[in-house]
């Protein structure tokens, strides 16, 4: 994948919120990694901020829904990950800011 498409990618995640915090899923660092084959499937690897997210669900159809519209991407899967385990050392300063967390 070049990098002009993981950037469209990354782009269009950032319209995911995570709804308890209402931060989107990229500046929280909730997306580990993403891998397109050659067929246009596209695979993201992500965790939640906690094991028992009663929204997981819904954030992986939000995230299906944010892809949609790419016309790169023929299917998405959304892979929830638990390892490495999400910390708040993952989010981004915008994210942090947003919460009120220090630096």
């Amino acid at each position: 994948m070049d990098k002009a498409l993981e950037e469209n990618i990354l782009g269009a995640l950032e319209n995911v919120l995570d709804p308890e915090l209402g931060v989107d899923i990229v500046n929280l660092g909730l997306v580990y990694g993403l891998d397109m084959d050659e067929n246009g499937v596209l695979t993201v690897e992500m965790t939640l901020t906690s094991m028992g997210c009663p929204l997981a669900g819904s954030i992986e159809a939000n995230v299906r829904n944010a892809l949609a519209d790419l016309p790169e991407i023929k299917e998405t899967i959304v892979k929830i990950v638990w390892t490495p385990p999400w910390s708040k050392d993952k989010m981004s300063r915008y994210a942090k800011i947003a919460l009120g967390i220090p630096d």
